[in-house]
Protein backbone atom coordinates (compact mmCIF):
# COMPACT_ATOMS: atom_id res chain seq x y z
CA UNK A 1 0.00 0.00 0.00
CA UNK A 2 1.52 3.35 -1.10
CA UNK A 3 -0.21 6.46 -0.37
CA UNK A 4 1.05 9.76 -2.41
CA UNK A 5 0.12 13.31 -2.05
CA UNK A 6 0.50 16.05 -4.83
CA UNK A 7 -0.74 19.77 -4.73
CA UNK A 8 -1.85 22.09 -7.77
CA UNK A 9 -2.37 25.79 -7.87
CA UNK A 10 -6.31 26.72 -8.25
CA UNK A 11 -7.76 29.56 -9.14
CA UNK A 12 -11.65 28.83 -8.33
CA UNK A 13 -13.51 27.82 -5.46
CA UNK A 14 -15.29 23.94 -5.37
CA UNK A 15 -18.34 24.33 -3.50
CA UNK A 16 -20.19 21.18 -3.79
CA UNK A 17 -19.13 17.41 -2.70
CA UNK A 18 -18.42 14.27 -5.06
CA UNK A 19 -18.45 10.75 -4.89
CA UNK A 20 -17.34 8.31 -7.85
CA UNK A 21 -16.10 4.77 -8.76
CA UNK A 22 -16.05 1.83 -6.53
CA UNK A 23 -12.35 0.55 -5.15
CA UNK A 24 -12.83 -2.80 -6.33
CA UNK A 25 -10.57 -5.19 -9.06
CA UNK A 26 -9.07 -2.85 -10.95
CA UNK A 27 -11.18 0.22 -10.00
CA UNK A 28 -11.17 3.46 -7.91
CA UNK A 29 -12.71 5.56 -6.18
CA UNK A 30 -12.94 9.37 -6.38
CA UNK A 31 -13.75 11.63 -3.04
CA UNK A 32 -14.13 15.24 -3.72
CA UNK A 33 -14.28 18.09 -1.22
CA UNK A 34 -13.99 21.89 -1.32
CA UNK A 35 -10.92 23.10 -0.22
CA UNK A 36 -10.75 26.62 1.83
CA UNK A 37 -7.06 26.85 0.45
CA UNK A 38 -6.41 28.20 -3.28
CA UNK A 39 -5.06 24.93 -4.03
CA UNK A 40 -5.84 21.17 -5.11
CA UNK A 41 -4.56 18.72 -2.85
CA UNK A 42 -4.60 15.30 -4.13
CA UNK A 43 -4.21 12.12 -1.71
CA UNK A 44 -3.74 8.68 -3.72
CA UNK A 45 -3.92 5.82 -1.51
CA UNK A 46 -2.94 2.86 -3.84
CA UNK A 47 -2.40 -1.04 -3.63
CA UNK A 48 0.13 -0.70 -6.30
CA UNK A 49 3.83 0.14 -4.98
CA UNK A 50 6.19 2.47 -7.16
CA UNK A 51 4.33 4.13 -9.84
CA UNK A 52 4.15 7.94 -8.56
CA UNK A 53 5.76 8.70 -12.02
CA UNK A 54 2.30 7.31 -13.35
CA UNK A 55 0.28 9.14 -11.13
CA UNK A 56 1.87 12.53 -11.06
CA UNK A 57 1.95 12.66 -14.75
CA UNK A 58 -1.76 11.48 -15.01
CA UNK A 59 -2.93 14.32 -12.32
CA UNK A 60 -0.77 17.12 -14.13
CA UNK A 61 -2.45 16.49 -17.16
CA UNK A 62 -5.48 16.46 -15.63
CA UNK A 63 -4.52 19.83 -13.74
CA UNK A 64 -3.83 21.44 -17.20
CA UNK A 65 -8.18 21.76 -17.77
CA UNK A 66 -9.23 21.52 -13.44
CA UNK A 67 -8.18 24.60 -12.02
CA UNK A 68 -10.77 24.02 -8.81
CA UNK A 69 -9.87 24.55 -5.57
CA UNK A 70 -10.28 21.09 -3.93
CA UNK A 71 -9.16 18.16 -1.54
CA UNK A 72 -9.69 14.84 -3.63
CA UNK A 73 -8.71 11.16 -2.08
CA UNK A 74 -8.13 8.77 -4.48
CA UNK A 75 -8.53 5.01 -3.24
CA UNK A 76 -6.83 3.05 -5.92
CA UNK A 77 -6.86 -0.86 -6.75
CA UNK A 78 -4.79 -1.13 -9.70
CA UNK A 79 -6.80 1.08 -12.19
CA UNK A 80 -5.31 2.08 -15.54
CA UNK A 81 -4.44 5.71 -16.58
CA UNK A 82 -7.21 5.65 -18.22
CA UNK A 83 -9.98 5.31 -15.82
CA UNK A 84 -8.09 7.24 -13.49
CA UNK A 85 -8.49 10.31 -15.72
CA UNK A 86 -12.15 9.11 -16.67
CA UNK A 87 -12.66 9.04 -12.72
CA UNK A 88 -11.16 12.60 -11.94
CA UNK A 89 -13.17 14.33 -14.58
CA UNK A 90 -16.38 12.29 -13.49
CA UNK A 91 -16.29 13.65 -9.58
CA UNK A 92 -15.88 17.22 -11.23
CA UNK A 93 -18.56 16.68 -13.77
CA UNK A 94 -20.77 15.85 -11.05
CA UNK A 95 -19.74 18.58 -8.49
CA UNK A 96 -20.19 21.06 -11.11
CA UNK A 97 -23.59 19.59 -11.82
CA UNK A 98 -24.52 19.78 -8.53
CA UNK A 99 -23.24 23.26 -8.10
CA UNK A 100 -25.56 24.24 -10.61
CA UNK A 101 -28.42 22.30 -9.42
CA UNK A 102 -27.99 24.68 -6.06
CA UNK A 103 -27.87 27.64 -7.91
Amino acid sequence: MERLTFDYPARRIVAVRAHVGVVGSGDLEVLLTPNDAMLSRVVVNTSVDGYGHIWKSVLDRFFTRYDGAAQIEINDFGATPGVVALRLAEAVEAAEGAQGDRV
